[in-house]
């Protein structure tokens, strides 16, 4: 039996939300590592940015837009399948639900297990889960890139297609005028990552590059803190790089001496811990961190599916 509690499932206590105005008509709202969310204003629009995990948990984030701007959500924007981001969207009454042409093959693969996974490791985020009316499904897919045009004065959004990473479908939304970064979970500031879905060689290279290369000056990754200042964003990018070549490189190492998947769970927790390990969800992501780039360097290209009894054969395994 694994001594430590499993995945987030001890992790009840409530998160303090913190609404941030980043500039004229854009928002975000972080939770103390908890999954981050945002809006952008239209001229009569507004586009919002991840679905959280339930209509009920939706609701009390469009609560707290709806004392800034009263229009309604004509875009709903998601930057990948995960189960936490996208089973809210129906709490938004959105026109067109938009994600990646990946993430569309994604939800329809393993969506069903995914939401499982999910709910079992993270049950607090999952406020009043029968609310769910089901899977979500984008309405609107694209391939590399899609401009929402937001009106004569608030320029456009320029949702891009990176690179594969965090999962084979992530995109960010970009808005130029304001040089805001919403990132997904391709970047975290001071959280860890989850890698469980992940390209990590891909990612920690072309991906993370291409992401700098937008040179933003506000960043709201996927958890952790919304920073501002383009030297603290670009720092926020390499403290993800590092994270994964530290999993890459750990791993690779005792693979090369034929090494196990524990050997590589204890070289990739006591190089990572140092640095990473009072963040939130360390200890959670880990595991399946190692699980999956102990697959990747082994040649398995696509993440294995995760279901609920998967989660608790590794983590017993690993986090005994």
């Amino acid at each position: 039996m694994s001594k430590k509690p499993f995945a987030s499932s001890a992790d009840l206590s409530p998160k303090l939300e913190q609404f941030e105005t980043i500039s004229p008509g854009v928002y975000a709202m972080s939770a103390e590592g908890d999954p981050n969310v945002g809006a952008i204003e239209g001229d009569d629009f507004v586009v919002c940015i991840e679905a959280r995990a339930t209509p009920v948990a939706a609701r009390r984030w469009l609560d707290r837009l709806r004392q800034v701007t009263a229009k309604p959500v004509r875009f709903l924007v998601l930057s990948h399948y995960h189960a936490v981001r996208v089973l809210g969207a129906s709490a938004f009454d959105a026109t067109a639900i938009v994600a990646h042409n990946n993430t569309a093959e994604l939800i329809n693969e393993r969506g069903q297990q995914d939401w499982d996974s999910e709910f079992g490791r993270m049950p607090r985020l999952f406020e009043e889960p029968d609310s769910i009316p089901g899977l979500t499904h984008p309405t609107l897919t694209f391939a590399d890139r899609l401009t929402i045009d937001l009106g004569h004065d608030r320029g456009t959004l320029e949702l891009y297609y990176l690179g594969r990473g965090h999962t084979r479908g992530d995109i960010v939304a970009w808005h130029p005028m304001s040089k805001t970064l919403f990132a997904g979970d391709l970047v975290e500031a001071e959280a860890a990552l989850y890698t469980g879905d992940a390209y990590h060689q891909e990612w920690a290279t072309t991906t993370l590059d291409n992401v700098r290369a937008l040179g933003a000056e506000h960043l709201i990754g996927g958890r952790g803190k919304v920073v501002h200042g383009q030297a603290a964003v670009q720092a926020a990018i390499e403290q993800s790089r590092t994270f994964l070549t530290t999993l890459i490189g750990e791993t690779r190492r005792v693979i090369d001496r034929g090494g196990s998947l524990k050997q590589a769970f204890d070289a990739c927790y006591s190089a990572l811990n140092p640095v990473y390990g009072q963040w939130p969800i360390f200890e959670h992501t880990v595991p399946f961190d190692v699980a999956r780039v102990y697959d990747e360097l082994r040649g398995v290209e696509h993440p294995v599916i995760w279901t609920a009894s998967r989660d608790r054969e590794v983590w017993d395994q690993l986090q005994s």
